[in-house]
């Protein structure tokens, strides 16, 4: 599960005259999507030509509850990790949702470690770097939806389970913010770096090598 337009400068960098949403904005990625670190990102030529990176902190649900009041969502979590949440820009303007152009086969790389714990953190830092050149920096400080707005928000009417994954928003800074537009290309190196966490590290090629679509049911 994800949550798109949480980061005000994020929202200014597509439309400079959008407002804050009144509420958080929850779409999802299909299971599929998923793969690890190191792994290839796949431009899926034949269905997309804007494809653009989201580095993202992740929250890793613990518990399964349902409505969960916002001061008791810290109880329910069971640590933090990242996401490179993929999007074809294209795709989703072209059938006006999110859910297709977010859940193409490896757009969720995850990883690369979780950061165990269900204390307030302190603030996250997020860096993402396209060949070491250094696009997306922000912090969970700016979120406009902080942690237990979006785990309670979730959980009224929807029973959350154990490993059950929400990431939280990305800062500005997305390749489809640069003018010209900045996508993904042949051989891109995408690095997603949090500190307390780790990097999250991948290539990008035209399309993925079978072995490795065979190892998402085992990833």
């Amino acid at each position: 599960m994800c949550v798109g337009k949480n980061y005000r400068e994020h929202i200014v960098e597509f439309d400079k005259t959008a407002d804050e949403p009144e509420f958080p904005i929850f779409f999802s990625k299909l299971p599929t999507a998923v793969t690890g670190p190191n792994r290839v990102i796949p431009l899926h030529p034949n269905a997309t030509s804007q494809v653009d990176y989201e580095g993202e902190l992740a929250i890793i649900i613990g518990k399964r509850a349902s409505n969960i009041p916002e001061d008791e969502v810290y109880d329910h979590i069971f640590g933090y990790t990242i996401i490179n949440d993929v999007t074809a820009r294209d795709l989703q303007k072209r059938h006006n949702q999110w859910f297709l152009g977010k859940s193409l086969d490896g757009f969720c790389p995850m990883g690369p470690a979780i950061l165990i714990g269900n204390k307030q953190p302190q603030n996250f830092e997020i860096r993402t770097y396209i060949n070491n050149e250094l696009r997306q920096s922000g912090s969970t400080e700016d979120l406009i939806f902080s942690i237990p707005t979006l785990v309670s928000t979730l959980s009224r009417g929807i029973t959350l389970e154990p490993g059950d994954i929400i990431a939280t928003g990305t800062p500005s800074g997305v390749g489809m913010g640069f003018e010209p537009p900045r996508f993904l290309q042949e051989d891109d190196l995408v690095t997603i770096t949090v500190p307390g966490i780790g990097t999250l590290e991948n290539t990008v090629k035209r399309s993925a090598p079978v072995t490795e679509i065979e190892d998402y049911e085992n990833f």
